[in-house]
């Protein structure tokens, strides 16, 4: 019969992993008369029947003991078992991959056969590709996860031959809505819209509803408004509603509630809506020689005349009993922050301040020199301009640039010290001499004009 069976293994050296090719030959020392057939078994299950058992792309589950058998017409034979190592890390999540916030969770990073591998094994811990820990441990404990543990985690292990790298894990933490963060905002242009906007923190995402003194307005499960002057937008754990032509009856306490499948929170604000707006027209930012009227909506009481009262910056200009602030052809003097008061019977509403913005051109800059004669001769020249949008200044002698406020190079004469400020340009000149003297030209200019001034400055 066959004697002195033994497996080869090739590779014989280094690690084996998944996808590389494997064979393993059966090696009859001597039979006679000869070997007439082969069998192969992996831990007691057949698997081949030819003296080399090729295996072209190695997987994780093709590591176990080998055994070959062969035999003839006296007999059979069996060799020793053979053990392929698949060298292949893979990571494993219990109680799953996805558990509640608190709950005692084990990540376990795996190659086949650990528990019996011939030396120790390194295992390096990856969360979200940045490096964990490192150590002989091949899990990874949270007594109580937290939502903050959520991530993908991977794990490298290494050994004398070399390391794997296992494909990361997702580990996806559920917790309950943590408070609502709920904004309220009314509309400065007119004070006519409101809008109400909840966000929150949870997972997997909550169902969101918006509610004033107890009535539901929105809810994230339906698009479709209760109310025509209502507009709904709802995104993941995001709710927003908007009421147009918000008035007095618009006020009250909102609340926001929000819950998923292990729970609820809510937040609530008071919004105290102005029965009284401003309106401009035709824009709250215009250029001089516009046309602008100012208009107070919402008059109160509608069964008696109102009386309007206007302020700018605060101060008093006028009380009518009309509604508008017309300015046929605006000047940038008459540019400010608006608010208007509606007074009737029934008592008075101030409207929220509303800013009027009116671009013009530089008006005639403001030049002027001075010389400084303590301590040595410090010459200083001075231009600041009255313009909107602001103006970009610039100081010549001559055809020379000795600085501007922007887009210029740095002053190359160590003498000569730049200050800018907004509409402003302030030069110092050490040391003044002779050639410092001369007509300085101070040029002004926005999107809107431009103009100059000029000064005769004397050692």
């Amino acid at each position: 019969a066959p004697k002195d069976l033994r497996v080869s293994l090739s590779p014989s050296s280094g690690n084996i992993g998944v996808g590389d090719a494997v064979t393993l030959s059966c090696q009859v020392g001597s039979s006679h008369p000869p070997v007439s057939g082969y069998s192969w078994d992996k831990d007691g299950v057949a698997v081949g029947t030819e003296r080399v058992l090729a295996l072209p792309a190695v997987r994780r589950e093709d590591h176990g003991r080998y055994r070959c058998q062969a035999h003839n017409a006296i007999g059979t034979a069996l060799s020793p078992p053979v053990t392929l190592r698949v060298f292949s890390a893979e990571i494993s999540a219990s109680p799953a991959a996805e558990v509640r916030e608190g709950t005692a969770t084990t990540l376990s990073c795996d190659v086949p056969g650990r528990e019996g591998h011939p030396e120790e094994l390194t295992y390096t811990w990856y969360k979200n590709n940045a490096w964990l820990k490192e150590g002989p441990a091949h899990t990874l404990l949270f007594p109580a996860v937290a939502a903050g543990d959520a991530g993908y985690y991977s794990c490298q292990v290494t050994n004398s031959q070399g390391s794997d790298t296992a494909q990361a894990i997702s580990l996806s933490v559920t917790y309950p809505p943590r408070i609502p963060t709920l904004t309220l905002f009314q509309e400065t242009q007119g004070g006519r819209l409101v809008i109400v906007r909840c966000t929150v923190d949870s997972h997997p995402p909550a169902t969101l509803a918006i509610d004033r003194d107890g009535t539901v307005l929105a809810t994230s499960g339906a698009q479709v408004a209760l109310l025509q002057r209502l507009g709904v937008t709802a995104s993941r754990n995001s709710l927003r509603l908007e009421i147009r032509d918000a008035g007095s009856q618009d006020g009250g306490k909102y609340g926001c509630t929000a819950s998923n499948v292990h729970g609820n929170a809510s937040a609530t604000k008071v919004l105290v809506t102005r029965a009284a707006g401003l309106l401009i027209q035709p824009a709250a930012e215009v250029t001089e020689g516009t046309a602008v009227t100012l208009t107070c909506v919402g008059t109160g009481d509608t069964a008696e005349k109102p009386r309007y009262t206007w302020y700018r910056n605060g101060r008093r200009l006028q009380e009518n009993s009309f509604p508008t602030l017309e300015f046929p052809s605006i000047r940038g003097d008459d540019a400010g922050t608006f608010q208007c008061q509606v007074r009737t019977g029934n008592g008075s509403d101030m409207s929220e301040a509303v800013p009027l913005r009116v671009f013009h051109p530089p008006r005639q800059p403001a030049l002027s020199s001075f010389l400084q004669s303590q301590g040595g001769h410090l010459g200083i020249i001075q231009c600041s301009v009255e313009s909107d949008p602001e103006s970009n200044l610039t100081l010549r002698r001559g055809d020379d640039v000795i600085a501007c406020t922007q887009g210029c190079p740095q002053a190359t004469n160590p003498r000569v010290h730049v200050t800018r400020s907004y509409n402003s340009l302030k030069v110092e000149i050490r040391d003044v001499v002779v050639e410092d003297e001369g007509i300085y030209v101070c040029q002004a200019g926005n999107s809107q004009g431009s103009a100059s001034a000029t000064v005769d400055f004397q050692a």
